[in-house]
C-alpha cells in the first residue's frame, strides 16, 4: 500500500494520500489547502484518487476539498452528521481570520463499520464522535495503521469546546473504538506526529 502524508493548510493539517500499489487507485483524507502538494505527490506516484474523504467537518480539514474534486475528478464523503459543515467552511474560517471557501456537498456519506475499497486496499469506517458529532477514525486494518482526524493525537485528544464537541463523549470514543484495537496499530492523526495505540494506553495523560 502506497502511504503518504504532507501537512497542508493554514493550521498544517496532515493530509493522507494513501493507494493501491497494483492498481494506483486511492483516496485523499483532509486537503485542507495546498492542494498543489498534494497533486504533486498524486502526479509523481502516478495514482487515480477515487474518493476525498473528510474525517470531520472543521473548515481546517475540508479547505482544499473544491479544488481537489475538480482536480482528480473524485467524489466526497463525510459522516452526514458534520455535512451541514461543508457549506459553512469560510464563515467559520474568517472567525479565525483566515481566507477559506466553501466545500461542494457530499456525493456519500460515512456510515460507522462501512468499509471503503479501492483497488486491493480496504479501509473500515470507525465513527468516533466527540470532536465532532460526525468525526470518523480510518482503520487500514491488514497495514495496522488508523487514521484518527482530531480525535486522537500523540499523548493528546481532541479539543471539545467547539459547536458538537463532548468530551465524554470523545473518551468514550477512543476507549471503545480506538483503543480495541491492537496495540502495534500505528495512530496517524490530524495535526503532529505519529504515535501508537500501544503508546496511548500507557501514556496518553487524559486516560
Amino acid at each position: 500500500m502506497i502511504f503518504e502524508s504532507v501537512a497542508v493548510g493554514p493550521l498544517s493539517v496532515n493530509c493522507y494520500i494513501v493507494a493501491c500499489e497494483q492498481s494506483r487507485e486511492g483516496v485523499v483524507v483532509d486537503p485542507g489547502g495546498d492542494v498543489e502538494l498534494i497533486a504533486d505527490i498524486v502526479e509523481k506516484r502516478g495514482l487515480k484518487i477515487h474518493a476525498i474523504i473528510n474525517t470531520h467537518g472543521h473548515f481546517d480539514h475540508l479547505g482544499g476539498n473544491r479544488q481537489a474534486l475538480a482536480l482528480f475528478g473524485a467524489r466526497l464523503l463525510i459522516h452526514q452528521a458534520d455535512a451541514p459543515m461543508l457549506s459553512r467552511s469560510a464563515e467559520v474560517a474568517l472567525k479565525y481570520g483566515i481566507q477559506g471557501e466553501n466545500s461542494p456537498e457530499a456525493d456519500a456519506y460515512l456510515v460507522d463499520g462501512m468499509e471503503v475499497f479501492f483497488g486491493a486496499c480496504r479501509l473500515k469506517v470507525l465513527h468516533t464522535p466527540g470532536h465532532t458529532l460526525g468525526g470518523c477514525s480510518l482503520y487500514f486494518e491488514e497495514e495496522r495503521k488508523v487514521i484518527t482526524g482530531d480525535t486522537l493525537f500523540a499523548e493528546s485528544i481532541g479539543r471539545t469546546d467547539l459547536p458538537g464537541g463532548s468530551h465524554e463523549q470523545l473518551l468514550n470514543s477512543i476507549r471503545t473504538k480506538l483503543f480495541t484495537l491492537p496495540d502495534d496499530v500505528t495512530v496517524y492523526p490530524g495535526h503532529g506526529p505519529e504515535t501508537t495505540i500501544g503508546h496511548e494506553k500507557r501514556c496518553n495523560p487524559y486516560f
